[in-house]
C-alpha cells in the first residue's frame, strides 16, 4: 500500500496563492468603498439601501463557508477552492453591469458566495501544513503582507471612481479572479490528506459543527475574532458616509485615511508575527484586546469632544483612534484563528467554515445597525468600534480564560 505523502513542503508559491486567496475578501469589500456614496446617487437608493451591498455580502459570505468547510474536508481544498474562484469571477461581472441597487445587492451576494472559498479555503490550507503555534505565525505572515490589499483597494478605488466610474472597479475584480483561477489550475497542489468521505454525511456536519460549539475555548477564540472583525467592519461600511457626506472628504482623499488604519493592521501583524512564538497566542489576544479597547474609547471620546468637524482635520482626529484600535486587531486576528483551529486537524474545514460564519454574521449585524442608526455624526460608527473590543474582553474573560489554571 503507497505511504500517505503528507502535506506538501512550504514553498514560496503556496505563500503567496494563500496570501491571494485570503485578500480577495478584503479586496472585494475595500476596494469600492470610495464608491459607496455614488453608487448611492447613481441607483437612487438611500444609506440603508447601499450599505446592504456590503450586508448582503457578508450574510451571503457567512452561510456559504458552512458549505465550502465540509465539501474541502471531503473532496479536497483544490477542486472546490478553483470552482469558488470561478463563481466569484461572473458574479463580479454581473455587479459591473448592476442596473439598480436590487440587482447590485444580488450580484453581491452571489459574488460573497465565490470569495468564501478563498478566505475558508486558505486559512484550512495553512492549517493542512503548519502546526497550532506554526498556524498562528503563518497566518499573521500571511496578514502583514496581505495588508497591502486594504490598503491598495480603496486608494486604486478611489482614482478608478474619479476618473472612470464605481463599475470599473468591479471590472477589476474580474480580471483579478480569473488570472487567481488560472494559477490555481497550474500551481496549487492537494494539501488535504486526510480526507472524510463521511464530511457531506448531513448527519456528521452536524456533530463536527456541535462538537465545535460545545468546544467553550474554541467558541472563545472564534468570538474575539469575530469581534474583532466586527469593529473593522463598522469602519468598513460607516467611513465613507463619515468621511465623505458628513466631513466633506473627496473619494481620492477618503481613501488615504483608510490606509492609515491598514498601516495600524500591519503594524499589529507584524508584532505578532515576531511575539507569537515567544508569548503564545493567550498573552498575545489579551494584548490587542487591551490595545483595541484603548483605540475604541479614544475614538468614541472624541465623536462626543465635539473636535471632529468637517474637514481634513476632524477626520485625522477620528481616524488616528481607529488606527490604534487596528494594531490590536492585527494582534488578534491571526492568534485567534490559530488558537481556534488548532486542536481539529481532522475537520480543519468545518472548524474555519463555522469561525467564518460567526465572523461573518457579526459584520452583517454591524453593518446593519450602522445603516439605520448613522444620525450624520461619528458617534454611531464610533460607538460600535468600542463595542466590538468589549465584547472581545468578554470572550477572553469568559470563555477563552487564557489566566486560569487548566
Amino acid at each position: 500500500m503507497a505511504e500517505n505523502p503528507g502535506p506538501p513542503k512550504p514553498g514560496r508559491m503556496l505563500f503567496a496563492l494563500v496570501i491571494a486567496l485570503v485578500a480577495i475578501g478584503p479586496l472585494s469589500t475595500d476596494l469600492y468603498l470610495p464608491s459607496l456614496p455614488a453608487i448611492g446617487r447613481a441607483l437612487a437608493a438611500d444609506v440603508a439601501g447601499t450599505q446592504l451591498t456590503l450586508s448582503a455580502f457578508m450574510v451571503a459570505f457567512a452561510f456559504a463557508q458552512l458549505a465550502y468547510g465540509p465539501l474541502s474536508d471531503c473532496y479536497g481544498r483544490r477542486p472546490v477552492v478553483i470552482a469558488g474562484i470561478a463563481i466569484y469571477a461572473l458574479a463580479s461581472l454581473a455587479c459591473a453591469f448592476a442596473p439598480s441597487i436590487d440587482w447590485l445587492i444580488a450580484g453581491r451576494a452571489a459574488q460573497a458566495a465565490g470569495a468564501c472559498a478563498g478566505v475558508v479555503l486558505g486559512r484550512a490550507i495553512v492549517r493542512d501544513v503548519y502546526g497550532r503555534e506554526g498556524a498562528a505565525r503563518m497566518l499573521a505572515l500571511v496578514g502583514s503582507v496581505m495588508a497591502f490589499a486594504p490598503a491598495l483597494g480603496p486608494v486604486l478605488g478611489g482614482i478608478v471612481e474619479v476618473n472612470f466610474g464605481w463599475r470599473w472597479n468591479f471590472a477589476l475584480l474580474v480580471a483579478f479572479a480569473i488570472v487567481l483561477v488560472a494559477l490555481l489550475a497550474r500551481k496549487l497542489v492537494e494539501t488535504n490528506h486526510r480526507r472524510d468521505p463521511r464530511a457531506l454525511d448531513p448527519v456528521a456536519m452536524l456533530r463536527n459543527y456541535a462538537t465545535l460549539l460545545r468546544d467553550r475555548r474554541y467558541m472563545g477564540y472564534a468570538l474575539c475574532v469575530a469581534a474583532g472583525y466586527a469593529g473593522l467592519f463598522s469602519f468598513i461600511s460607516g467611513s465613507s458616509f463619515v468621511l465623505i457626506d458628513d466631513l466633506g472628504l473627496t473619494p481620492d482623499v477618503y481613501s488615504w485615511f483608510f490606509v492609515m488604519c491598514v498601516v495600524g493592521y500591519f503594524t499589529g501583524a507584524q508584532l505578532a508575527a515576531r511575539l507569537t512564538m515567544r508569548l503564545g497566542i493567550d498573552r498575545m489576544l489579551v494584548i490587542g484586546a487591551a490595545i483595541k479597547t484603548a483605540g475604541g474609547a479614544a475614538m468614541l471620546g472624541m465623536a462626543l469632544s465635539g473636535l471632529v468637524t468637517a474637514s481634513v482635520a476632524g477626520a485625522v482626529i477620528l481616524v488616528v483612534p481607529m488606527a490604534v484600535y487596528m494594531i490590536g486587531f492585527g494582534i488578534s486576528m491571526p492568534n485567534g484563528q490559530g488558537g481556534a483551529l488548532a486542536p481539529f486537524p481532522h475537520m480543519a474545514g468545518a472548524a474555519s467554515a463555522l469561525m467564518g460564519f460567526q465572523q461573518m454574521a457579526w459584520a452583517a449585524g454591524v453593518g446593519i445597525a450602522f445603516g439605520h442608526l448613522h444620525d450624520g455624526t461619528p458617534r454611531v460608527l464610533a460607538g460600535l468600534v468600542l463595542a466590538s473590543a468589549l465584547a472581545h474582553v468578554a470572550s477572553l474573560a469568559f470563555l477563552v480564560r487564557p489566566f486560569a489554571k487548566r
